[in-house]
């Protein structure tokens, strides 16, 4: 079983940066892809960005260079870093974590941005 615990939400102006942080506990597979995935107030969940193992990013085309994806294998742990944020950044963000036996999701994390 894998868990997922996030962390770095918060509430911070238009403009300013904030990084989120997920990290997975248990039964990892050193072979699987980190995704982050948000949902608006009154919204559906949307992607945002992708990793895989081999360190290949993707982005939507909403947070195309403001947003960075990154991972740590040696601690488990996948990274948004979310710069020039915009009020309609705000959204509960959530990591999931692929493998080849499981998917598995975090808790989520609110991320508020005010004008």
């Amino acid at each position: 079983q894998v868990q997922l615990g996030e962390s770095g939400g918060g509430l911070v102006q238009a403009g300013g940066s904030l990084r989120l942080s997920c990290a997975a506990s248990g039964s990892t597979s050193s072979i699987n892809t980190w995704g982050w995935y948000r949902q608006p107030p009154g919204k559906q969940r949307e992607w945002v960005a992708g990793i895989g193992s081999g360190g290949f990013t993707n982005y939507a085309d909403s947070v195309k260079g403001r947003f960075t994806i990154s991972r740590d294998n040696a601690k488990n742990t996948c990274y948004l870093q979310m710069n020039s944020l915009k009020p309609e950044d705000t959204a509960v963000y959530y990591c999931k974590h692929t493998s080849a036996v499981r998917t598995d999701w975090g808790q989520g994390t609110q991320v508020t941005v005010s004008a």
